[in-house]
């Protein structure tokens, strides 16, 4: 069957316009190419720079991917055309940087041991341990030093007792070197390239200065030299000496200290040499929080109570919120703008801030609550375990019940008024109305913002850290935790709390607990909407 002419001609897209050719064709302007080249060669010196710097650290996986995205971007958008790949580009560089690698990255300290004390390599471990055990020996000679800056790292321009001139850092053993200058005594102060260090310069960098230790060769057992003035460097040996051969270290009384196979050198009684350094353990940091009992017992109150947080804070301003809501939506009712402007006032201001002003309200001595409305009583609203937990749901409900008023009326308004006036016909109560009707109805609307609303409190972590600080601490606990901790501020106070030293790869799997635990609780949660959809 042939096909009409008209027929035909309708279903083929209509030409372009002659002026969308000229414009996708027509070239960029002078302003833009200037721009566009502005932009390129700011990215392009911070490219180079972090090139420069991952070279000097022979990071060579991060020096390729950097290498590989800059001549990308660089490709992109010095190339003509490509429009998409301009827009998406920025957010896609983002999107790799600020989530994959972020979420990459935990997922693999969750598996590792890195931590306090195990935060580098064995190679980095072996020379710390010889460095820090080091004392200056007796009656050493004394190196005329001159301390030498370059790209904010400090050499070390010294003058033997022979005459020889070397040079070194806390990377480079000393070498000799050539083209330097000298002084009247002639000792050496200067080489082209370095900045050499006026005294100003070294009074005002004096502990980083001192604390340098720059090795005499690449043997670690032959010691290094350090300085006490920044004028003269003297030999320090270290107390343990290293046998690359069997890989132990053994101190001046013949002990013996061996790899133990966790990422540390230990000895045969147990007494282990910091610092260690960073291995793979695989699912022990998930068999330690569930297997130790000082941590699994306050994992599970930390869990029980997270839970119970999420819930009544989503509860409790949902319920205030929806009440004030109905109350507001009465068109009877005066002042209704004046009200809603100071019902929403709460919401402006942000979560930290709000939490440290209760905490100054909650104050047990001086504290407005107790000085003013209590009559001077000293309630322990942040110091008591089960006071502690109401005070933070109470704040927690005077910054979420606008949040949840706002969302209430826009979807008390959406219900069409010919429901309720049939209902009213038909006999039926206002609260009846409100219940079979009404309600429903909302939920519809509001169901998945009280799902998304039950994971922001689940890590809700501003409102606990600046109110209460998870505390009161429980003392018995392994790990740092309190009566008012949730999970993600356990996972905050394990990897970089004080109190009891920071475990990144515990930290990282209880992160990873938490993400399976949200993500369950959502998807069971959003497929038990779809029976509220139904009302419709």
């Amino acid at each position: 069957m042939s096909i009409p002419p008209s027929v035909t001609a309708a279903a083929a897209p209509p030409p372009a316009p002659a002026g969308t050719l000229r414009a996708s064709r027509r070239p960029s302007s002078l302003r833009g190419t200037l721009i566009t080249i502005g932009v390129l060669s700011v990215i392009d010196a911070i490219a180079v720079f972090g090139l420069f710097m991952l070279f000097l650290q022979e990071s060579w996986i991060p020096f390729g991917v950097v290498l590989a995205v800059t001549v990308i971007v660089n490709w992109i958008y010095l190339r003509p055309g490509w429009l998409p790949a301009k827009y998406l580009t920025p957010g896609l560089l983002f999107l790799a940087v600020f989530q994959i690698f972020v979420v990459v990255y935990s997922g693999y300290i969750a598996f590792t041991n890195y931590g306090d004390g195990r935060n580098g390599t064995k190679d980095d471990a072996i020379e710390t341990i010889l460095l820090t055990a080091q004392q200056r020996v007796p009656d050493s000679p004394a190196y005329r030093l001159t301390v030498l800056d370059q790209f904010g790292e400090y050499f070390f321009l010294v003058t033997d007792p022979e005459g020889e001139v070397l040079l070194g850092s806390a990377d480079q053993p000393l070498a000799p070197v050539s083209g330097f200058g000298t002084d009247s005594t002639g000792r050496a102060d200067s080489l082209p390239g370095f900045t050499t260090l006026t005294f100003g310069d070294l009074l005002g960098n004096q502990a980083a200065i001192t604390e340098l230790a720059v090795p005499l060769s690449d043997d670690p057992n032959d010691g290094a030299l350090r300085t006490p003035d920044g004028s003269n460097a003297y030999l320090y040996l270290s107390t343990l000496s290293y046998d690359a051969a069997t890989d132990t270290f053994t101190d001046t009384t013949g002990t013996v200290f061996r790899d133990g196979g966790d990422g540390a050198f230990v000895s045969d009684a147990g007494r282990e040499l910091i610092p260690g350094w960073t291995i793979t353990v695989g699912f022990d940091n998930f068999v330690t929080a569930f297997t130790t009992d000082n941590i699994r017992g306050p994992l599970i109150s930390v869990t029980i109570w997270t839970f119970a947080f999420a819930i009544l804070s989503v509860a409790t301003t949902f319920a205030l919120g929806l009440f004030l809501a109905i109350v507001f939506n009465k068109p009877t009712m005066r002042g209704k703008k004046v009200y809603r402007l100071i019902m929403i006032l709460p919401y402006a201001f942000p979560g930290f801030l709000s939490g440290l002003v209760w905490l100054g309200l909650f104050n047990q001595d001086f504290g407005y609550i107790n000085q003013v409305l209590f009559g001077g009583a000293s309630i322990p609203w942040l110091t008591d375990p089960w006071l502690a937990k109401f005070s933070v749901l109470f704040v927690n409900l005077w910054l979420g019940f606008p949040y949840m008023f706002l969302i209430c009326t826009g979807a008390l308004q959406s219900i069409p008024e010919e429901l309720t006036e049939a209902a009213t016909v038909d006999g039926a109560k206002p609260w009846a109305v409100f219940r079979l009707i009404k309600f429903p109805l909302l939920l519809v609307s509001v169901a998945p913002l009280l799902i998304s609303s039950f994971a922001f409190n689940f890590n809700n972590f501003n409102i606990i850290y600046m109110l209460t600080g998870g505390g009161p601490r429980d003392v018995t606990a392994g790990v740092d935790a309190g009566a008012t901790d949730i999970l993600i501020t356990l996972v905050y106070k394990v990897a970089f709390g004080e109190g009891t030293g920071r475990d990144y790869g515990l930290a990282s799997a209880f992160a990873i607990l938490i993400f399976f635990i949200v993500a369950t609780v959502s998807i069971i949660s959003f497929r038990q909407t779809k029976v509220l959809e139904e009302l419709n």
